[in-house]
């Protein structure tokens, strides 16, 4: 084996390195699992007395976490099977999505998510602006802006790149 194999082979097999992050991240989703349950289960015997507002902040809570935990799985279901290897989940499990989603499509997922996540985050706020400085509002304004921009302009970046580089027909 040339030495210039010998880097390539080890450089390869380096991507296994990043499968204890994917681990861990899946004790993350445990965490907001948890999270997700206990706000729940507090919040069950107040719901019979809570105003529609005190209701539209649970659900705005619970919705943040459930897209949190969305978040997290999928960059360690895309992470893996791009950076590491196709996962082999049998044909009835495998979401459709998986084995579709390149970087391209992962980064903009993950700014997509990011948006929405803090957009919900922006409504809760508002629907508590009593407790809000006017600074802290435009500062999540501002935040949710800056991502929806960035997811807006990463799209046309690869659109124009598609474009560019049109995939070759079959």
């Amino acid at each position: 084996m040339t030495p210039a194999r010998l880097i390539e082979a080890v450089l390869y097999a380096g991507r296994w390195l990043i499968v204890p992050v994917y681990v861990a991240m899946l004790g993350l989703l445990g965490t907001l699992v948890w999270f997700f349950l206990v706000e729940l289960w507090h919040s069950l015997p107040d719901i019979p007395g809570m105003t529609e507002n005190g209701l539209i902040m649970l659900a705005l809570t619970l919705i943040d976490l459930s897209l949190t935990a969305n978040l997290v799985m999928l960059v360690i279901l895309a992470g893996y099977e791009n950076f590491v290897r196709r996962g082999d989940f049998g044909d009835d499990s495998r979401p459709g999505w998986l084995g579709k989603v390149d970087f391209a499509g992962l980064k903009l997922k993950l700014l997509g998510a990011i948006t929405v996540i803090a957009a919900v985050d922006l409504l809760r706020s508002f629907l508590d602006i009593a407790n809000q400085t006017d600074r802290d509002l435009l500062w999540q304004v501002v935040i949710v802006a800056v991502f929806g921009l960035l997811a807006l302009l990463f799209a046309l970046t690869d659109w124009i790149a598609d474009l560019a580089h049109p995939p070759a027909r079959e």
